[in-house]
């Protein structure tokens, strides 16, 4: 009889098949090295010609967890986090691990909701990327039952493992490289009210208060959206302000691209008359001209440290290292005057 199209191969159509228990057959899948080469070769060839496709719900109520880790952004659009992301898949690829995404788009009830779904499916681990309600989901994190990293700012407290940087100390590095090359009225430009951007905004607002040239009027905020277009716009509205402006820490690359358009568009000199530093070193920072001096975090390593974290965390071999500070390098290249 032919199997109806709602009716799915199981495992124990493929230890029938194979003439072996259905243990056994799970063992292929789940312990290899305790099966015969032979053996498992035979079976494994029954799964492909079969179509045998584990039931991961049936797996998840039989484990400790779903082999699935959940990964929080708040944005899926970001250009740095596919970088990120590209690390948390080169870690996972080679495992029986899968990732689930949840995008929260910085929403607050999002975020919390999306918490909440991924503890509820027996989530293998977790990996915080964006975060911006800590304290309405601290206690939900503190109680579950799985590893949790977060990767969102080195000193923020989630009762996880952290791996990441700090953003302050590293915007502060920006602020403080643009003054040093000679430029006096330096705006911010960026989404400086997420819990990366305003980390940012503090570093750059204690430098430039030191230096006794903060104004609050340039502190320019893009809202969630990044890219060339809003860089090129904030510029021409900043400008019409601040005829004076000459230099722009860009808290994106993509928002830095777009400074650089702008500013040539209007025939301002780069770097010598108008100063521009981004953020994240993108792989276009390198083929913009001039090159652009930019703040390098290692996006595609925190993808990976985190991933490896919550793997190892589901073994039982977490590290005891609860705070992992990556650092971050500041990228001298054209968009800037020479010390």
């Amino acid at each position: 009889m032919k199997r109806g199209r709602s009716e799915r191969t199981t495992l124990l159509d493929v230890a029938t098949r194979a003439g072996v228990s259905p243990i056994t057959v799970s063992r292929v899948l789940r312990e290899p090295e305790k099966v015969s080469e032979q053996l498992r070769g035979r079976i494994l060839g029954l799964i492909e010609d079969m179509g045998y496709v584990p039931d991961q719900a049936a797996r998840a109520l039989a484990s400790r967890h779903n082999s699935t880790f959940g990964v929080l952004v708040s944005s899926l659009t970001n250009p740095a986090f596919v970088r990120f992301m590209q690390g948390v898949e080169e870690r996972v690829r080679e495992t029986n691990f899968r990732v689930q995404y949840a995008n929260t788009h910085l929403c607050l009830q999002e975020e919390s909701r999306q918490v909440k779904l991924l503890l509820s499916q027996n989530t293998a681990g977790m990996i915080l990327a964006g975060l911006e309600g800590v304290d309405q989901v601290r206690t939900l994190l503190k109680n579950a039952a799985c590893p949790v990293v977060q990767v969102v700012d080195i000193h923020l407290q989630t009762g996880g493992t952290s791996i990441a940087i700090d953003h302050a100390s590293a915007a502060a590095a920006a602020t403080r490289h643009l003054l040093n090359c000679g430029y006096r009225k330096v705006a911010i430009f960026g989404p400086v009210g997420d819990e990366r951007g305003r980390r940012r905004l503090a570093g750059y607002s204690k430098v430039m208060q030191e230096a006794g040239l903060y104004d609050e009027d340039l502190v320019c905020h893009s809202g969630p959206a990044t890219g060339a277009q809003i860089g090129a716009e904030l510029l021409r509205i900043t400008l019409q302000r601040h005829p004076d402006l000459d230099a722009v820490f860009c808290q994106m690359d993509d928002l830095a691209l777009g400074v650089l358009f702008e500013a040539q568009r209007i025939g301002k000199s780069v770097p010598n008359d108008f100063g521009i530093c981004g953020y994240n070193d993108l792989d276009f920072a390198t083929m913009m001209e001039p090159p652009l001096t930019t703040i390098k975090v290692p996006l595609f390593d925190m993808g990976y440290r985190a991933a490896d974290m919550v793997i190892r965390g589901v073994v039982g071999n977490m590290p005891r290292e609860t705070m992992v500070d990556l650092g971050f390098r500041l990228m001298k290249r054209g968009t800037t005057r020479t010390l």
